[in-house]
């Protein structure tokens, strides 16, 4: 698909109506095409939150060709928590997954991102490339140095994944200093295969688009892998170093 990109806008969400148009589109995306489950007055409501949702500022694609008052013209999330509000408040969504400790205890600024998704009819386009140039300006604006979230392969037997997840384990490792771990609850291991055994291409070929962009930024993948039956999904955790970040892509994430 090819986008009028000015009929496009990217800015955070600034009302609870905007807020709750967010809500609708993730219900769309993660209940009704992924199969996660949502308590019974949301499904009444068509909304995805959680008890995070109040602290987070939530990145919004608006289709301005859409009416005002049409929770549709929002084609496109991101959430973001800064490190100095979570610690503050609520914590990181991403702790109930990973131990989050190596993070915890770095001097610098932070960010999870969490719950991005695109609107189906508009996936074929540059939709995730104009949220992700609005994640930019927010990284510059905050002075954030290192960026995580959790990221999803779809199902939960890691099985047929086997390949893919060892992969990550053996090429994309994180750095001892950044490296967060799945939580034992329901945490597996990534590492199903040996290294000798599997193929890279077929590996990266079974791997969702979103994880494969994130890797081609630089980053990385902690250690382990969370098995989220409510979302029936298979996590890993992402985390992008702007000092690691390859040169090019640095340079986009602090570009004016």
């Amino acid at each position: 698909m090819k986008m009028d990109l000015s009929r496009f806008d990217v800015r955070l969400a600034t009302t609870d109506e905007e807020v709750r148009a967010a809500q609708h589109l993730r219900y769309r995306v993660f209940v009704e095409e992924m199969g996660a489950t949502v308590p019974p007055e949301d499904a009444a409501l068509k909304i995805e939150r959680d008890r995070f949702d109040p602290y987070f500022d939530h990145l919004l694609l608006i289709d301005r060709a859409a009416a005002e008052d049409d929770p549709a013209r929002v084609i496109g999330v991101y959430r973001l928590l800064r490190g100095a509000v979570a610690k503050a408040g609520p914590g990181f969504y991403g702790a109930g997954e990973f131990d989050l400790t190596p993070l915890l205890e770095l001097d610098r600024e932070t960010v999870e991102l969490g719950r991005s998704c695109v609107a189906q009819e508009f996936r074929a386009g540059s939709a995730m490339l104009l949220l992700w140039n609005g994640v930019s300006r927010y990284v510059r604006d905050h002075g954030i140095e290192v960026m995580f979230g959790t990221a999803s392969f779809p199902g939960t037997d890691p099985a047929p994944l086997a390949e893919a997840l060892s992969h990550l384990h053996h090429a994309h490792l994180a750095p001892p200093d950044i490296r967060v771990r799945a939580q034992p609850d329901h945490g597996i291991d990534m590492n199903l295969m040996p290294a000798a055994q599997v193929n890279a291409g077929r590996a990266m070929r079974a791997t969702p688009a979103l994880i494969k962009a994130y890797l081609r930024l630089g980053g990385f993948v902690g250690e382990g892998a969370y098995v989220d039956h409510g979302f029936n999904t298979i996590d890993v955790c992402l985390l992008m170093d702007t000092e690691r970040m390859v040169a090019k892509y640095r340079d986009f994430y602090s570009r004016d």
